[in-house]
């Protein structure tokens, strides 16, 4: 027998569950964490740009080629394109959990090849870039400049900071690991720009387009070769290197750049007939950091990577700037937009849970078992399987994620069963009069199979949920396996390492000591690692930032040798205000151990006396109910009906919106507002959020929605940061609290634009804003104006439907625009070639990209335009000139007419069709499956015959999950866990009991922990989000666990004679205090749960008050319907086999109090 082996051997089996601790504690330090699993799905992006093209020309010439090709890749989930009026185009492609990044982007890559021949040729010169990325920002590093003190002035403006960042920093983060791409938003990349003064070239004779062209021949890079290259003829003693200026590099080359000379000698420069300098490429957007200038550089996550040691390594290459002074003087950088804070916090969170729990159930099993001796082998038995797990989770390449914590939360009151099992045998045969090791060694042998058969039925519930596919997968995955590695370790701990630490402690014990004798509450030196506790935390407080005792970030070389000398400094601090607590308490524990436990040996006295009353009245209840057992059943039924009423009733959801600090401001103003007004309505936003209570941060961005992915001049966004959660602890300072005093202040302060305010996405990558996303179609022969009508019915409906807010519409079929209608009749008499005069267009009004230059090591655009003055207004567009056929220049005007149209300032395509984006969010208390519902059934009403709607990002997701309609769907559906669970827990003890029948006294008890979960789930106004679904799968093995201690003892007993009543009821009373024992420490290990707070505070406490409640009413219920459905079933069947088995876990008799 192997625990035979470990009994002869105690110290071995101390070292192996050192060393497994250590493994486990070394584990741990370097397991990445996460706040979810990898739940986001990888997305590939298309980007390019067509400069001076509007939105319905870049959709028309350069979406549409790209999508037909792209449409269909494999493993695509649905794509999504803008097309704006700056030119610019983007389209992210979302691919299926699983999908292997690198190959998506070749495949992608090699549809938009296929494209590329039916592109524009300045999108052929410029090029289409395909990239993997995150579509979600990490954080974002601010550069601002400080005032100069003689002055007044800002040191740097932002053409500067822009390209400063660009040049010094974003290559060397870019390098960073985990870093998978850099964005510089509200910057300004450097640009060779030429303001071209069209009057004086058409007083030279020469157009726009011939400007172009010799720059094109002028600005050139040239290889000259070399001289005395070989062959030569022999006796050629040097080589050179030929090089000639080819590519010009400044302002003064370009502006000597010859247009034109004269019969005289003249000679036309570029500077004579334009202005010239290094300036912006664009200046379309700006950003603000609380209303001082600034620049970002928005970074995205490598997917795949770990965010908390990604933005560490930025935050020290930053540190490593500012040691290394590379800022210049008066620049300085914040990081205010950060999503790893709440990551770090809302995990941290749930460790403290963790730590809570064992206490709690530390206290409960001390109540039980009156022993620190006995006590101390459970939590030895907790701590290595606890800390072994993460080991486990190492290996199988997890993270410590919320999902990982929670499975070991909730292991924890698994864990324990195995060691109190142990110990209650153990002690069973003790009292009989064996020494130690015999009682030891006896009672391993009749508990070594019962362990491994519970430990299969537990099994058979969590495995099924490792195999679920979609985003629901990914949450039960994690969850599932964690707690069966978990249950695995203590399995085999229980079976070999606990006997013989069991041996260690109870060897002082003496044969046939039984009851109270020889048992001791507390130890001495308890009072003195309580003193310790209690000093360090309260040094802490009062020292703790003198002693600089505060987290240390590890990221890049440097950052790791000074995280590991924080580290260490930090370890030897605590223990230093560990010790004044230790040797004060145990001191104190010294003196006063006797009277406390004599307290508690009474209040221990009392308690046994009232339970064992409580059980004597328990046995009676049970003896009648199993009388009028019919009625019983009977209000089982009603149970049952009520449940399945109420899984009807109760609100669908999916992951809960939660307070991460951040909100996000979109903000629309009227069409084809300016820049300029879209600046000052952004910095009345700023004014009211820095006012607002709870806000620390904002960072302002005109001309650019992030909630829309849109980029024009009436649009922007403001993100703004709250303060750390420690400082938010009363109601009125959440987030969504502050969201609606946000939303009111603007409704009431701000007329003059369309401001919705909201949370941030449930999960980071799904979406840029918490609320929801439909996507309006036109799949018929609909035109923008009836597109942009229908949405914004569906606005208008949407926004009268109580719970739901902010509803908008992001598609605008009507900005303001011109249309110029070249007269081509006209044209042709007065022989100007249309090409001329769109190259005019294109040119003076749009901007054309010629080509590069090379400074700071780096490649720039050259950019010619005509000069602001030129192109102010229409008047001033018909002035511009075009040469015709005789070489005269004619007015713009004589062929061309410029008048009023509307157009879309975005075209957005969703899966191919052209689509209005709606969004909004719903008020506390309307779930995401009640607002699904709503839309959806909104929009079957108001959609007329050539439009449809689908859903998109997180909301996609969720309707995914829920979908029954084929084999697929049904892998994705998390009651396909619940109920597969239930299957082979049935089939499991069908094969230990040797019977079709009797595994359903325990498979019927299962329903019931739905019915009390649903009641917790009703009462706390929460919906049935992914979390209660988590949380029943972890009640199928509880309820089923707890009725198999009933089931299997009443079977022995019948099988050794005893009539099925006589059974039920002894099985029942003897069963009562491990099941109450075992069932209340894992509910008392819930309660940190229950009454959560902090980051991440929504999931931990929808998780909790499920399995809390679910857990209460399964224990109260189920020790009173399992001898019941015991008995009943036993009525109409034949008489039980002897069993062939191993018996299990159940068919011991509990220890005495």
């Amino acid at each position: 027998m192997l625990a035979r082996f470990f009994i002869d051997r105690p110290i071995l089996a101390w070292v192996i569950s050192i060393i497994i601790v250590l493994i486990g504690l070394i584990a741990y330090k370097f397991l990445p964490i996460a706040q979810y699993p990898q739940i986001t799905p990888p997305v590939v992006r298309v980007s390019a740009s067509y400069p001076g093209a509007s939105s319905a020309v870049v959709a028309d010439t350069v979406a549409a080629p790209i999508e037909q090709q792209v449409n269909g890749v494999e493993g695509m989930l649905y794509m999504s394109s803008q097309s704006s009026n700056d030119g610019s185009y983007s389209l992210d492609v979302t691919f299926e959990l699983g999908t292997d990044l690198n190959l998506a982007q070749v495949l992608v890559q090699n549809r938009v090849a296929i494209a590329q021949p039916q592109l524009p040729d300045v999108i052929k010169a410029t090029g289409v870039t395909v990239k993997k990325r995150s579509p979600d920002i990490l954080l974002v590093v601010n550069l601002y400049s400080e005032d100069d003190p003689a002055t007044g002035q800002p040191y740097f403006d932002r053409l500067y900071m822009s390209n400063f960042a660009t040049i010094q920093l974003l290559d060397p983060i870019a390098r960073l690991e985990g870093v998978g791409d850099v964005f510089s938003f509200g910057g300004q990349d450097y640009s060779m720009r030429v303001w071209l003064d069209p009057d004086k070239l058409a007083a030279h004779g020469i157009s726009a387009g011939e400007v172009a062209a010799v720059m094109q021949e002028q600005n050139v890079q040239v290889a000259a070769g070399q001289i005395g290259q070989p062959p030569v003829p022999a006796g050629q003693e040097y080589q050179y290197t030929v090089s000639t200026l080819g590519r010009l590099i400044d302002v003064e080359q370009f502006g000597s750049i010859v247009l034109k000379t004269g019969t005289n000698g003249e000679v036309l420069y570029l500077r004579d007939v334009g202005r010239l300098e290094l300036g912006a490429k664009s200046q379309d957007q700006t950003l603000a950091l609380d209303g001082r200038p600034s620049v970002g550089l928005a970074i995205f996550q490598l997917p795949g990577s770990n965010a908390l040691d990604t933005a560490d390594g930025i935050k020290a290459k930053m540190r490593q700037f500012e040691r290394d002074q590379r800022l210049p003087k008066g620049l300085k950088y914040d990081i205010v937009y950060d999503t790893t804070p709440f990551i770090r916090e809302s995990v941290d969170e749930v460790i403290k849970t963790l730590i809570i729990a064992v206490v709690l159930v530390a206290f409960v099993v001390l109540i039980f078992l009156q022993d620190w001796k006995s006590l101390l082998l459970p939590l030895i038995d907790i701590c290595v399987s606890l800390v072994g797990t993460f080991a486990v989770l190492k290996l199988m390449g997890f993270s410590l994620n919320n999902l990982t914590l929670f499975g070991l939360v909730l292991a924890i009151g698994i864990v324990v069963d195995d060691a109190i099992v142990v110990l209650e045998n153990i002690e069973r045969w003790l009292d009989k009069g064996l020494p130690v090791r015999e009682a030891t060694i006896k009672a391993m042998s009749e508990i070594t199979g019962p362990i491994m058969a519970i430990t299969l039925v537990l099994s058979s519930v969590f495995i099924p949920s490792a195999f679920l596919g979609g985003i629901t997968g990914q949450f039960f995955r994690q969850f599932a396996l964690t707690i069966s590695a978990a249950m695995l370790i203590s399995a085999i701990n229980a079976m070999t390492m606990t006997p013989a630490r069991a041996a260690s402690i109870f060897s002082g014990r003496k044969p046939g000591q039984k009851g109270d004798q020889g048992k001791e509450a507390l130890p001495w030196w308890g009072f003195g690692l309580a003193g310790g506790l209690i000093s360090v935390w309260l040094l802490k407080q009062l020292v703790g930032s003198w002693l600089g005792l505060i987290p240390h970030s590890a990221g890049g070389n440097d950052a790791v040798q000074t995280g590991f000398i924080t580290s260490i400094k930090h370890y030897l601090v605590l223990t230093a205000l560990f010790m004044p607590g230790l040797i004060a308490g145990g001191i104190l524990g010294w003196f006063i151990i006797r009277p406390v436990n004599w307290a508690l040996g009474q209040f221990f006295h009392a308690f046994n006396w009232v339970f064992e009353r409580i059980t004597q009245i328990y046995g009676k209840t049970v003896s009648r109910l199993l009388r009028w057992s019919f009625i019983a059943l009977l209000l089982y039924l009603l149970l049952l009906v009520i449940t399945g009423y109420g899984m009807t009733r109760i609100p669908g959801g999916f992951i809960p919106s939660q307070d991460k600090g951040r909100l996000i401001v979109n903000i629309t103003l009227p069409d084809s507002a300016s820049l300029e007004r879209t600046e000052a309505i952004t910095r009345q936003i700023e004014k009211i959020a820095l006012e607002t209570p709870g806000v620390a941060h904002t960072l302002g961005n005109p001309g650019r929605s992030f909630v829309l992915n849109a980029i024009g001049s009436n649009l922007g966004s403001m993100f703004v940061t709250l303060k750390p959660f420690d400082e938010r602890l009363a109601p009125n300072l959440y987030a969504d609290r502050i969201a609606a005093q946000l939303r009111a202040r603007f409704k009431n302060e701000i007329p003059g634009a369309v401001i919705n305010v909201f949370g941030a996405p449930a999960v980071d990558g799904l979406g840029n804003a918490g609320g929801f996303k439909v996507m309006i179609e036109a799949i018929g022969d609909v035109n923008f104006d009836r597109l942009q009508g229908q949405a914004d019915n569906l606005v208008n409906k949407g926004n009268q439907i109580p719970g739901l807010i902010g509803m908008f519409n992001g598609f605008r079929a009507a900005t303001p625009q011109l249309f110029a209608d070249v007269n081509r009749v006209q044209c042709k008499t007065m022989g100007v070639s249309l090409t001329d005069v769109f190259a005019t267009l294109q040119i003076y009004l749009g901007g054309y990209y010629v080509n590069d230059f090379n400074r700071f090591g780096r490649t720039w655009q050259v950019n010619i335009q005509a000069d602001a003055a030129f192109r102010k207004d229409v008047e001033s567009a018909k002035q511009l000139k075009v040469r015709n056929a005789n070489g005269d220049m004619v007015p713009l005007g004589s062929v061309v007419d410029f008048r009023e149209i509307g157009g879309p300032l975005t075209v957005t395509r969703y899966n191919l069709f052209t689509a209005a984006t709606v969004g909004g969010a719903s008020l506390p208390g309307m779930s995401t499956g009640e607002v699904l519902s709503t839309i959806e059934q909104l929009a079957v009403q108001e959609l007329p015959h050539g439009m449809t709607y689908e859903w998109t990002e997180l909301n996609f997701l969720q309707k995914q999950s829920s979908r029954l309609e084929s084999f697929k769907d049904l892998q994705q559906n998390p009651y396909s866990a619940f109920v597969l669970g239930a299957i082979l827990v049935f089939f499991v003890l069908s094969g230990l009991y040797e019977s079709w029948s009797l595994p359903l006294a325990v498979i019927l008890v299962v329903p019931l922990c739905l019915s009390s979960a649903l009641a917790g789930v009703i009462l706390a106004h929460m919906d049935l989000n992914i979390f209660v679904q988590v949380g029943f799968v972890v009640l199928v093995g509880l309820a089923a666990k707890n009725a198999i201690l009933v089931v299997e003892f009443a079977r022995d007993r019948e099988i050794e004679g005893a009539k099925p009543f006589d059974a039920a009821v002894e099985a029942a009373t003897v069963r009562l205090r491990p099941i109450i024992m075992t069932s209340f420490a894992f509910i008392l290990g819930m309660a940190p749960l229950v009454v959560a707070e902090g980051a991440g505070s929504e999931m931990r406490r929808t998780l909790g008050i499920a399995v809390f409640s679910g857990m209460l009413g399964v224990t109260l219920f189920g020790i009173f319907l399992t001898p019941i459905f015991y008995y009943r079933i036993r009525s109409l069947s034949g008489p039980l086999a002897s069993p062939t088995t191993v018996p299990t876990e159940q068919s011991l008799p509990a220890a005495s109090p």
